[in-house]
């Protein structure tokens, strides 16, 4: 029934905005930036300096990676409809998935899992070792750029430490990283995705909404894209590439 449905988020009236219980006008606007406000929004609270610093680091860090899928799909897209940004954008971000930008999803649930076994060093272990044995990709490691390492990282977990995590994903993961080396029988990077998930834990965001906190973070650079194809186009010059980089091979 209808009488049954229900929103915690937000209402309007004639003469009022409010969100999670703030008022839009007298408590947010010019007084909260977009970190905070999305947090609010996400969690029904504002976030304390520790989360807000975690998730703003969370946000950029996957804003732009260069003339990723993501990018040239949207380029293409503007290239053919020039006057409908939103539909390059929407494009773009539907390359936010299990292979790109998306992974931090299945990172947080392994390390959910972990986090909540009664012997973290035996999950490491075992889980490492049962990803090599079924030869299944695993998420939060590798990258096609970045070797031995991913630089981004290091950093994300320093600026998370030094904000005070409590760090209990953090030192899972890496202590999962050196299980993951010892099955493959070589190093494989943590990834960005990787610890990125490992943070968002760290505050509480839930692995289920985090493609989501990703889609958000690559909307940005893809606004960027968008607006040099608009003063610069290469769309049709991709198009040219490609079609001309293929060989004909059928009958």
């Amino acid at each position: 029934m209808t009488d049954d449905l229900s929103t915690q988020i937000s209402y309007a009236t004639e003469t009022e905005i409010n969100w999670r219980g703030h008022d839009l006008m007298t408590e947010i606007l010019g007084k909260r930036d977009f970190t905070e406000t999305m947090f609010l929004l996400m969690t029904g609270h504002f976030p304390d300096a520790r989360q807000k610093r975690i998730f703003d680091v969370c946000l950029v860090t996957l804003m732009e990676h260069g003339l990723t899928p993501h990018a040239i799909v949207s380029r293409l897209v503007a290239d053919s409809n020039p006057d409908q940004v939103q539909i390059a954008m929407s494009a773009g971000l539907t390359c936010v998935g299990d292979v790109f930008a998306g992974t931090m999803e299945g990172c947080g649930r392994l390390l959910n899992e972990g986090l909540r076994s009664d012997d973290p060093s035996a999950w490491c272990r075992e889980t490492a070792a049962a990803y090599r044995r079924d030869r299944k990709p695993l998420p939060g490691f590798g990258h096609p750029v970045h070797k031995p390492d991913d630089p981004r990282t290091p950093r994300l977990f320093e600026v998370a430490r030094e904000a005070g995590a409590k760090g209990d994903a953090i030192a899972l993961l890496e202590a999962f990283s050196g299980e993951v080396d010892k099955a493959y029988g070589r190093h494989l990077t943590i990834n960005a995705t990787g610890a990125l998930a490992a943070l968002m834990l760290e505050i509480g965001i839930a692995p289920e909404i985090m493609r989501a906190i990703a889609v958000t973070s690559r909307a940005a650079g893809l606004t960027a894209h968008i607006a040099e194809e608009q003063r610069s186009p290469s769309g049709r010059r991709i198009w040219t590439l490609v079609e001309n980089a293929f060989a004909y091979t059928g009958p």
